[in-house]
């Protein structure tokens, strides 16, 4: 099988039960934005991190290919193809982690600059990507029906990249840069 189909040179790719959209939509945007932050995940997960952080980012990568999945099949199509969705459970787990890394977190007091070691700093730029992939999610929802815990699963992907970008800083002795309006 050749990696290159040809099919999308001229600015046209399908979804998930063949429709072929244009790839500058909506929909095209919000997956590629997944695909984008699942990416620089990756790219994370490269460098020498704990075992836990290493296999909680393995599995949000593969739950954003399910993300990923999602987008690219319309709603009504869920029946007919039997896509993979992304489903509450998923939010739930990204709160517990989120919850047990707080606790050995220090009180924030104030906004913090997102800074610290390489990799807390590439895990805040990831939380970057991800709120753009939410918006882009928001907008697609606006225009055309879409999962809505997709939008509540990169809102909460978001906490849990802040949190895990506090957490590797700890880790790793890298003091959080405190902002103060002056």
């Amino acid at each position: 099988m050749k990696i290159y189909t040809k099919t999308g040179d001229k600015g046209i790719s399908s979804l998930w039960g063949g429709e072929r959209i244009s790839k500058a939509s909506l929909r095209m945007d919000a997956y590629g934005t997944v695909d984008e932050l699942n990416s620089l995940l990756g790219v994370i997960n490269s460098y020498d991190l704990e075992a836990e952080i290493k296999s909680s980012i393995t599995r949000v990568q593969g739950e954003l290919m399910m993300v990923g999945s999602d987008l690219a099949t319309p709603l009504d199509l869920n029946e007919k193809l039997k896509q993979i969705r992304i489903k509450q459970q998923n939010v739930e787990s990204l709160e517990n982690e989120i919850d047990g890394w707080t606790v050995k977190l220090p009180e924030l007091k104030s906004f913090i600059l997102p800074t610290g070691s390489i990799t807390g700093s590439l895990i805040h730029f990831a939380r970057t990507i991800c709120r753009r992939a939410e918006r882009n999610c928001v907008k697609l929802g606006e225009n055309e029906a879409i999962n809505e815990t997709v939008v509540i699963y990169l809102n909460r992907l978001s906490d849990w990249l802040f949190t895990l970008a506090r957490y590797q800083n700890c880790l790793t002795d890298k003091v959080e840069k405190e902002w103060h309006f002056d």
